[in-house]
């Protein structure tokens, strides 16, 4: 038996540091575990300058993906049977592996860091065995039905604090039919989904793909599949690539929280290539506000992507389904909601108790949320609102002109009417919002629609 081998890497970041930087580790034969830990300095900073802030993650050789933590832990483990959440389990296959080190802020005074490198040799245990979750639930398949579910979540899988049985459970009671696991850059809760999974609540498997120039959830992958984040976005081909590759397994690319104030998370790719935006991200603030106006104006200009709204929940303070979605899928499998979603079937809402129906129906036809209809431009179009579980809020009605009085939903809910044609609507959309302020915004938003589109 050969002693641990333990080995110190120092170095040093500037302002301006690459967004990667990778330490070599030769890794010899024999080697079952390799153990990480790491620390940098925290000078103050003054009020309105970033402090440290250092990401971290590893590869195997061959740029083999076997873990990422980010910020959130300090050190990690990896071997055959077992891995700190973030990181794959695996044998240890000797050569060069890499450690990547990612600042994300560096202060002005610069950022000094030291990597312990802790090897340990010895026979494997026994090999960690998958257990993804099922592709189905069926206590909750309703055949073609509305699905309530959040698509953007986080557990001690990356820097949440749920563990994964007490996100499933806060997801039952929010009364969700299926989420969507999106840890940041790692799949590794892919492989243990099984372990907590119901059959009434659908788990699919996606990650937060965290660049340094935006978000993008990934939603509807094999388990275990990784995508790289490696990029920004003035290297568009490169977001391009892993699009595709998303695209290939039948999932689908989400734009996340595009006005979020917080460094690297607002969007800057352009929407060429996000299959959806997410213009609600959690209890309702000044960035939604900003992403639902920025969203109008891409309607306005003749352009459409479907609206999807999720928690992003990390904290147990965080609630689990504020927002989620509302999507019509023909049953509760991945590809079938990737499909309403992908249609814009879809809408929004702040719980599980706000019930929205909103069609327009002209010449005998009726259509619903993401659906076209084609009439004569002098038809009329009746607009109809079916809103309750929301009471003391306002309907607002939206088309390309711009909002319109819709009104007022007591307790009891409320049926509303309107009427256009389309050679004066492009398109409608619904919105409720409660006359109650939060901290940034005049009001809170309840429930969104994407639109119903004339022709």
């Amino acid at each position: 038996m050969t002693d641990d081998q333990v080995w110190t890497i120092t170095g040093a970041f500037d302002p301006g540091a690459p967004d990667w930087h990778y330490l070599p580790v030769e890794i010899p034969e024999g080697v079952r575990e390799i153990e990480v830990v790491y620390r940098y300095d925290r000078p103050d900073v003054p009020p309105g300058v970033k402090g440290n802030a250092l990401d971290i993650g590893v590869f195997g050789p061959h740029e083999q993906f076997r873990g990422w933590s980010g910020g959130a832990r300090d050190r990690f483990v990896v071997n055959a049977t077992e891995a700190t959440p973030g990181y794959l389990p695996g044998p240890i296959e000797p050569g060069e592996w890499q450690i990547i080190l990612a600042p994300y802020t560096v202060s002005p005074q610069g950022m000094t860091f030291e990597v312990d490198v802790t090897v340990r040799f010895g026979l494997d245990g026994p090999a960690f065995q998958p257990n993804p979750a099922p592709a189905r639930a069926p206590q909750a398949d309703r055949g073609k039905s509305w699905y309530r579910g959040d698509g953007h979540l986080h557990t001690i899988y990356s820097d949440g604090r749920r563990k994964p049985e007490e996100l499933v459970a806060d997801a039952r009671a929010a009364g969700l039919d299926f989420i969507v696991s999106t840890e940041h850059n790692t799949p590794s809760a892919h492989l243990q989904w099984g372990d907590h999974a119901t059959e009434d609540l659908l788990i699919l498997n996606g990650e937060e793909v965290t660049t340094r120039t935006g978000h993008w959830p990934a939603w509807n992958l094999p388990a275990g599949t990784w995508i790289d984040w490696r990029y920004r976005a003035d290297d568009p081909r490169q977001l391009q690539k892993f699009v595709d590759e998303v695209h290939k397994s039948g999932g689908l690319v989400v734009a996340a929280h595009p006005f979020g104030p917080c460094i690297g998370c607002t969007w800057e790719y352009g929407y060429e290539s996000a299959d959806l935006v997410e213009i609600w991200n959690g209890p309702w603030t000044l960035d939604d506000e900003a992403a639902v106006i920025a969203w109008d104006g891409l309607l306005r200009a003749g352009r459409w992507i479907p609206a999807v709204g999720n928690s992003d929940s990390h904290t147990h303070g965080d609630r689990v389904g504020l927002p989620h979605n509302v999507v019509l899928a023909d049953g509760l499998t991945g590809s079938q909601l990737m499909e309403g979603f992908a249609k814009g079937r879809n809408w929004i809402a702040e719980s599980s108790s706000v019930q929205l129906e909103f069609t327009a129906t002209a010449g005998g036809t009726t259509v619903g949320i993401g659906e076209t209809m084609k009439t004569d431009p002098g038809t009329p179009i009746a607009i109809e609102i079916k809103a309750s579980g929301a009471p003391d809020t306002h309907v607002r009605i939206l088309d390309h002109h711009g909002p319109q009085w819709g009104g007022y939903v007591p307790a009891e809910g409320a049926t509303i009417m309107w009427t256009t044609q389309s050679r004066y609507s492009k398109w409608v959309r619904v919105e409720i919002r409660r006359e109650e302020p939060t901290p940034t915004t005049r009001d809170t938003m309840v429930a969104l629609t994407n639109p119903i589109f004339f022709r």
